[in-house]
């Protein structure tokens, strides 16, 4: 005997419905502190993105800023330290497309001539780039420092990557010709985000890791670092931001977050309103059902539902 739908579309609404006030409640104990500063990292004077523009280009301006962030709740450690860009499109074909794997993982004289796929980024004057491609190149350059009391609070770097992308993804070899190590723009380049210590090989830089894993929507948080200790309520932080990143030729925001987890990771909605929509939609197709059996009842023994290939039950079907 089959289900009745109602049966079924009862089912689906208690679970999802379930689910979808459940959720929200377990995320209840994940601590979030988000603290947007693109604007207030610039000075009053600037008005406008043109302007801020020519601020965060010119190298010789100090661009530190100082903001105190209040901790609402005991977070627990690990706390952990993203930064959150709005209005960044990772995901635009020809970004996701400038880079060289092959040159990531290998290194080799072959791979690191093999820059065709990194264009524009592929050579600086006629040496190639390493690593090459417009993702590197634009490497996230806004730095973190935090003090609570007088006393430093230390960012744990270590481990914020994937380990198959650190043992799989890239090679043990040194960054060269990174248009972002020159100063003040020479050969012509375009410094476009963070420079890459040529003493660190690629599967130890762990920021340049996070940055080429790129996002799939334009709103996105890569994570910065861990901090290892406990967090009391009403702990003043006081943060030091090195605010770098040009976000203001394409209006895009940056935010600074600090998050602990639960076991269903940090705090997000989306699972919760997902599980309300998918149960209130069953809610709606088990009243469509009910009004359809009320006006259509299906008469029970009813032996004309009984019929197969115009033949009553229990005569003899001819092969």
């Amino acid at each position: 005997m089959r289900p009745s739908p109602l049966l079924s579309m009862w089912g689906g609404t208690n679970i999802s419905l379930s689910l979808g006030f459940f959720l929200p409640l377990l995320l209840v104990q994940v601590v979030e502190i988000v603290d947007e500063y693109q604007t207030a990292c610039i000075p009053s004077s600037y008005t406008n993105n043109d302007e801020r523009v020519q601020y965060i280009q010119d190298v010789n301006t100090n661009k530190l800023c100082t903001r105190t962030l209040t901790v609402p709740k005991h977070m627990k450690q690990p706390i952990f330290v993203y930064y959150q860009l709005e209005n960044y499109y990772q995901n635009h074909r020809r970004y996701v497309k400038s880079r060289s794997d092959k040159q990531l993982l290998n290194g080799d004289s072959t791979s690191s001539t093999d820059t065709e796929t990194c264009k524009p980024e592929q050579f600086l004057g006629e040496l190639p780039i390493i690593p090459c491609g417009l993702i590197a190149w634009s490497l996230f350059n806004d730095t973190y420092s935090f003090t609570s009391g007088g006393h430093a609070i230390t960012i744990n770097k270590k481990g914020i990557s994937w380990k198959s992308d650190r043992e799989h993804k890239f090679g043990s070899f040194y960054p060269q010709n990174f248009p972002n190590n020159l100063p003040n723009n020479q050969n012509g380049s375009l410094i476009g985000g963070a420079s890459l210590d040529p003493n660190v090989s690629l599967n130890e830089n762990e920021d340049l890791i996070v940055w080429m894993r790129t996002a799939a929507l334009p709103t996105f948080r890569k994570l910065y670092g861990r901090i290892d200790q406990n967090l009391n309520a009403h702990t003043q932080l006081s943060v030091q931001i090195s605010n770098n990143y040009n976000t203001y030729s394409f209006d895009g925001k940056k935010k600074l977050v600090l998050s602990t987890t639960s076991w269903l990771g940090g705090k997000n909605d989306f699972l919760g309103v997902a599980y309300i929509t998918v149960g209130s939609f069953c809610i709606f197709l088990a009243l469509a059902f009910f009004l359809l059996h009320w006006k259509h009842p299906r008469p029970l023994g009813d032996t004309k539902y009984s019929l197969s290939r115009g033949h009553k039950v229990g005569k003899p079907v001819a092969n």
